[in-house]
């Protein structure tokens, strides 16, 4: 019987994100399941803005930092000898996954 499974993988770091998302698919195309993506969403920038003197006196230098949170979606259509073997992948501290079943 086949699941659809929908797989959201996020991190701030895109290479580990793209590797685990070709292990993924490498898997689901071994097995012969059909799968639609990598589907890169919308990246989330965080911005922090500070000034660099830490008592306020001195010229107005600030300091800007960014971390950028990328997202993918996968969708699988899949039996379950097939998400077991997904789910054996090594999947990074930076990588969070999200599985669907539908």
């Amino acid at each position: 019987m086949t699941q659809t499974a929908s797989i959201k993988l996020v991190s701030p770091d895109y290479k580990k994100l793209e590797q685990v998302c070709s292990e993924i698919k490498e898997v689901a195309l071994k097995t012969g399941a059909k799968i639609s993506g990598p589907i890169p969403l919308p990246t989330k920038k965080l911005k922090i803005t500070t000034m660099k003197s830490p008592c306020g006196d001195g010229s107005k230098t600030w300091e800007k930092w960014q971390m950028r949170i990328h997202k993918r979606l996968i969708n699988i259509q899949a039996d379950e000898r097939t998400l077991r073997q997904i789910m054996r992948v090594q999947v990074p501290d930076q990588v969070h996954i999200e599985i669907e079943l539908a």
